[in-house]
């Protein structure tokens, strides 16, 4: 059950409507916990329930189900688990040599023992290494050998967790975490290492965020905020006591907040409150091929990756003088050898970071841009807003928890 979330939900027609995310059961003591069904998240991340009833089959890579899909979004009940959320790596209590063994859940497995219905019958469980041995070993049980489901831990750890949730994009991923048990929410994100929760951060609610910060060492909220974008992290501190964000501040490298550092002196509805500092920067002697390979960076956004900006050195923000930025169609339509100050588009002004908001949203409608460039004014770059960076902030602030994105 481990290897459900994630998997394509596909309905009569074979056309994909989501994605697992969870399974729900019953416990039932020492009886095999009956299976309701499975939590799908639909577009646009809306948590719906498909009863088990409904599903016609489960393979490797795919699950198929019958008949129409309540769109009504997914509330839990008292008496109901969550598999993935609640149920793995719970420690158990299984038989061993001399009376009872304690053990981590690993995995789950449930079986059809009728038409529609589904119980969970197997349990997989990691045993800790024990006199000479240097491993762990894993162990599948029959149900009723288990004891200890349905108990409360303050010690569940969230290695299995984060293993089912391993393959799942960043959003994705918090979208998931979102509706977990603050409790078990709290576990994944100290699990995490800092570049994944850096990612994920920067895609929960605000509320969440600071939740989770305040759960962090200071030195360990520090190193994650130096693996956020500069303006993601900056968004992120000006919601945080000022104290607080300037403890922060002080311990991340100098070189990591001082872009942070900039960014926080401008205001949250400006160019420079919304930019990004570090949008791909070359020099005019750059070649075409230099430029292609930078902007192939796997974890570069769409809109930041649609073009590179070009200046006198340096090329770090704030650069030397602004001369105009090569967009990525153009790149692609000259030799690679080709240099960077040949094909550039002056045709775009640049935008002071005092810039207002509406007046940006306005400026990237009307010229039908992804980004624009913001240049302070030396005429150096200071960095870019790019369309995505406009859409948080004229959506309402709690857009990421309403119905079809994120879910209490």
């Amino acid at each position: 059950m481990a290897r459900l979330p994630g998997t394509p939900v596909f309905d009569p027609a074979g056309d994909q409507i989501g994605r697992v995310r969870d399974a729900v059961a019953s416990l039932r003591g020492t009886l095999p916990p009956s299976v309701h069904g499975l939590v799908v998240e639909v577009q646009p991340r809306r948590r719906v329930f498909l009863p088990i009833t409904r599903v016609r089959s489960i393979e490797a890579g795919s699950v198929v189900f019958s008949g129409a899909i309540n769109l009504r979004r997914f509330e839990q009940r008292a008496t109901e688990t969550l598999v993935i959320g609640e149920m793995l790596d719970l420690s158990v209590e299984v038989p061993g040599g001399t009376g009872s063994e304690h053990v981590k859940v690993h995995d789950l497995a449930m079986e059809q023992v009728r038409p529609s219905e589904w119980l969970i019958t197997k349990v997989a469980v990691v045993t800790g290494s024990r006199g000479f041995r240097r491993r762990a070993e894993t162990r599948v049980l029959d149900w009723h050998e288990v004891r200890g489901f349905g108990v409360i831990q303050a010690d569940q750890e969230a290695a299995a967790l984060i293993a089912a949730f391993d393959s799942l994009r960043a959003a994705d991923l918090a979208s998931a975490m979102h509706s977990l048990p603050d409790k078990r929410r709290s576990e994944v994100a100290l699990a995490l290492d800092d570049e994944r929760l850096a990612d994920v951060l920067e895609e929960l609610p605000q509320r969440d965020q600071i939740d989770i910060l305040d759960i962090l060492t200071p030195e360990r909220a520090a190193d994650v905020l130096e693996a956020m974008d500069p303006d993601d992290a900056a968004d992120l501190l000006q919601d945080l006591p000022t104290h607080q964000a300037e403890a922060l501040l002080s311990l991340m490298e100098p070189s990591e907040a001082a872009p942070v550092r900039r960014l926080l002196t401008y205001g949250e509805n400006t160019a420079g409150g919304m930019m990004t500092s570090e949008p791909v920067i070359l020099p005019p002697t750059a070649t075409i091929a230099d430029a292609l390979a930078h902007i192939r960076q796997r974890d570069l956004s769409p809109a930041v990756a649609a073009q590179v900006y070009v200046t006198r050195p340096p090329t770090e923000t704030p650069t030397g003088t602004y001369l105009g930025v090569a967009h990525f169609q153009r790149l692609l339509r000259e030799p690679p050898s080709t240099l960077l100050g040949r094909v550039l588009d002056e045709s775009i002004d640049p935008i002071r970071p005092e810039f207002p908001l509406p007046e940006v949203a306005t400026g990237l409608a009307n010229y039908n841009l992804v980004a624009v460039p913001v240049v302070d004014e030396l005429g150096r770059l200071v960095g870019a807003v790019t369309v995505d960076d406009v859409l948080d902030h004229l959506l309402p602030e709690d857009w990421r928890e309403r119905d079809g994105v994120f879910h209490d």
